[in-house]
């Protein structure tokens, strides 16, 4: 019979070892995912209150382009912008020369036109005599008849050319067709001028309107006529005008539509003045709609989303909505929302779907509690998650 020999303490050692080798090599379990606290808002059906602004400016409502009816070389320019004008003012002054010439050639050939309807007429009334005594034929008396009608029509044409050269030089100076104020200035001294060239655009004194863009989707609703507030740059006082001109085709560059709203006469801005124009007509104020913080939307496959809490788990899920405008700083939901729901307000990109979550809760609060309703939207909590 054999002896049985008992392990050392050595062989004890090397079991521990291989122990905690075998220990320290497999993986520890993966930590619990945190749960993030989230700041909620429950869904509620509540009153627009903004309304669409545009930019406009403060012009004449009859704008004249003043110009030369002829061509020649500028001389003199008298106007400056900003300057007001009366009705006949000379403005400027065309080189003349040519059309004082052309006039005095012309009055030449009334001249000599007119001595010879003198001499036709003189040589009618002696062969009328003439034919009295039967000394001429009756063929004779109408050739001198036609050469008198001739000479007559004559003088007349040389009459009408003469009155023609003395307008042509009259028009050398450029006159201010209506009262106003010159806006612009679009030619210089020693400049050669052609007919209908512009050289001033004056903006007629009277009635004034608010000028301003509105885009394609938005102009069907306007109508002439329609009720405008009209707000200045550096003012509070809104002024009543009324639509009066829609354009017809949209700005080539702009693919927008001119609108023009009358002002009040005794209460117009300076004539260039940055207004405010608010149509009656696209005013939203006092629609129901959904409405949601911009900071709950987020951007998911190119499509608006927003993270909605399912109470019973406690986990939030991807709902797409869709965003009919901007109310303020609030977006209007058109599609996706119903009064009730739970949305996420803040935080949105750091969660993902079927995250578990709990309701942020301030120091010394108690937790909030969502509950849903028809009212406008507020907020489950005031201040932001971390």
């Amino acid at each position: 019979m054999f002896p049985v020999s008992r392990p050392s303490a050595l062989s004890w050692l090397s079991l521990g070892v291989a122990l905690a080798l075998l220990s320290a090599c497999s993986k520890a379990p993966p930590p619990e995912p945190p749960v993030r606290a989230v700041k909620l808002m429950t869904v509620g059906v509540g009153s627009l209150q903004g309304q669409h602004e545009f930019a406009g400016e403060v012009r004449a409502r009859v704008e004249t382009r003043v110009g030369p009816r002829v061509g020649g070389k500028l001389l003199q320019r008298l106007g400056e912008v900003g300057q007001r004008v009366k009705v006949g003012q000379v403005l400027a002054v065309i080189d003349a020369q040519d059309f004082r010439l052309a006039e005095d050639a012309a009055r030449a050939a009334l001249a000599s036109a007119q001595t010879q309807r003198d001499l036709a007429f003189s040589d009618l009334a002696r062969f009328r005599e003439l034919r009295a005594q039967n000394f001429i034929s009756d063929a004779q008396l109408e050739r001198y008849e036609s050469n008198a009608r001739a000479a007559q029509a004559q003088w007349e044409q040389a009459k009408a050319q003469l009155a023609a050269q003395t307008n042509q030089a009259s028009y050398a100076q450029l006159t201010a067709p209506v009262a106003g104020v010159i806006t612009a200035v679009r030619a210089e001294q020693g400049q050669v001028l052609t007919a209908g060239t512009t050289v001033f655009e004056l903006a007629a004194d009277g009635a004034r309107d608010a000028v301003f863009a509105v885009p394609e989707d938005k102009v069907q609703r306007l109508a002439v006529g329609g009720q405008a507030g009209v707000r200045g740059w550096t003012s509070d006082q809104v002024l009543v005008g009324r639509v009066r001109e829609i354009a017809a085709a949209a700005d080539p560059v702009t693919r927008t539509f001119a609108v023009k709203v009358s002002l009040p006469s005794d209460q117009s801005p300076p004539l260039g003045s940055t207004v405010y124009v608010l149509p009656a007509a696209l005013s939203a104020v006092g629609q129901s709609a959904i409405k949601l913080p911009t900071t709950a939307l987020r951007l998911e496959s190119g499509q608006t989303a927003v993270w909605v809490l399912d109470a019973a788990s406690m986990t939030v899920q991807s709902k797409t909505v869709q965003v009919a405008t901007a109310d303020g700083n609030e977006a209007v939901i058109a599609a996706g929302l119903s009064p009730g729901m739970q949305v996420v307000t803040a935080g949105v990109h750091v969660l993902s779907p079927g995250e578990r979550v709990s309701i942020y809760q301030e120091p010394g609060t108690a937790a909030p509690v969502a509950k849903a309703g028809a009212s406008s939207a507020i907020p489950a909590a005031s201040a932001a998650p971390r």
